[in-house]
């Protein structure tokens, strides 16, 4: 089993080592025959090489089974004119390996819940399933762009989806509701858009195709609400891309950390253009940024890193036992009292990127 790994910009190479190393860990406890090789990605490809995605990583993370990235970016590259932006790495992977689903699980830990901002009997018992459609809408829609208009300076960016891109997306939300708790929410904007019309005719059409999984619509505005307010009401929110983007920010506040959220940005082997029997391909990331101000102070949480590494584990190489080792190392080790800096409250005892991803990794045995 091949993974590409890309780890980036910022903090990015720090939490894909501690990711790495639960990895390789992992790999001698249950002989997974794991195999790594590296490629740029983001604003050190741009350095390097003069673009975001060079040839030479989009071949590496074609020929893998899946991808691990750290995050791209940083203030180095910022220049809202330039050409050639980091992100552009982001947009390419899940464009070109046709990464169409992106999951962003939320779930609270118990010995956690004081980090949230919010009250213990919101955010306790919260496990959502946020499954974010990735490779259309207002971020890939044409045309977008900056012109001179008849009063100065314009700009327009087009969101555009059809019918066959709803369509999937919001069955692999049936799919894994049915696995899970047996509820799809799907979230638009249908009382404006057009675009959120035909989303939630679609969703519609495969709500009643199965009537085994309970379905709901929210309005964006109004989940943005409940998503606070009462969000162990939900278990799989299907959303279109901008949509779920900001929603799974807000929802990164529930648990306390963005450093604690991993995701999986999915597809299977024929929407990535390769041979095979449906295996899904995966690019695999914690949702935080690159966090430059934090890069190479060993400050980052890797949590989020090192539980994408699991989601790898197990969507891609169907490898529950390994990733569930995994996740527990995580869930025991915080609840022993280990906090890296953004989760560790007055007095209490900060690891360093590196202690938090060995004394995970020591739960490994």
């Amino acid at each position: 089993m091949k993974i590409a790994i890309l780890s980036g910009d910022g903090i990015g190479p720090e939490v894909v080592d501690e990711a790495v190393g639960c990895l390789r860990a992992l790999d001698r406890r249950f002989e997974l025959a794991l195999e790594f090789e590296e490629g740029l990605a983001g604003g050190c490809a741009i350095d390097a090489c003069g673009t975001a995605l060079p040839e030479d990583t989009l071949r590496l993370a074609r020929a893998a089974d899946a991808a691990l990235l750290g995050a791209v970016g940083g203030p180095k590259w910022d220049d809202p004119r330039a050409s050639v932006r980091p992100e552009q790495a982001l947009l390419g992977l899940r464009k070109e390996l046709g990464l169409f689903a992106n999951l962003r699980p939320v779930r609270t830990v118990d010995s956690l819940i004081d980090a949230s901002t919010l009250k213990p009997e919101v955010v306790r018992g919260v496990d959502v399933l946020v499954i974010r459609e990735l490779t259309g809408g207002i971020y890939f829609g044409q045309p977008s762009e900056r012109r001179n208009g008849p009063q100065g300076r314009e700009a327009v960016d087009t969101l555009v989806y059809t019918e066959g891109e709803v369509r999937r997306v919001v069955e692999v939300a049936f799919d894994l509701a049915r696995q899970r708790r047996r509820k799809v929410t799907s979230v638009d904007k249908a009382n404006v858009l057009s675009s959120s019309r035909l989303w939630r005719e679609v969703a519609h059409e495969v709500a009643a195709q199965n009537p085994d999984v309970e379905y709901e619509d929210l309005l964006v505005d109004a989940m943005a609400m409940h998503l606070i307010r009462r969000p162990r009401e939900f278990d799989v929110v299907v959303t279109e891309n901008m949509f779920g983007d900001i929603l799974t920010d807000e929802a990164a506040m529930l648990p306390g950390s963005m450093g604690l959220l991993p995701s999986a940005s999915l597809g299977t082997r024929e929407t990535c253009g390769r041979e095979g029997t449906g295996l899904r391909y995966g690019l695999y990331e914690p949702i935080h940024g690159s966090a430059p101000d934090l890069a190479g102070k060993a400050l980052a949480n890797p949590v989020a890193a090192i539980l994408s590494a699991a989601m790898m584990l197990r969507f891609t190489f169907g490898r529950a036992d390994a990733a569930s080792a995994l996740e527990a190392a995580v869930e025991a080790t915080l609840a022993a009292g280990a906090r890296t800096a953004d989760l560790a409250g007055p007095g209490e005892k900060r690891l360093s990127t590196m202690e938090m991803g060995a004394a995970i990794r020591a739960r490994l045995g």
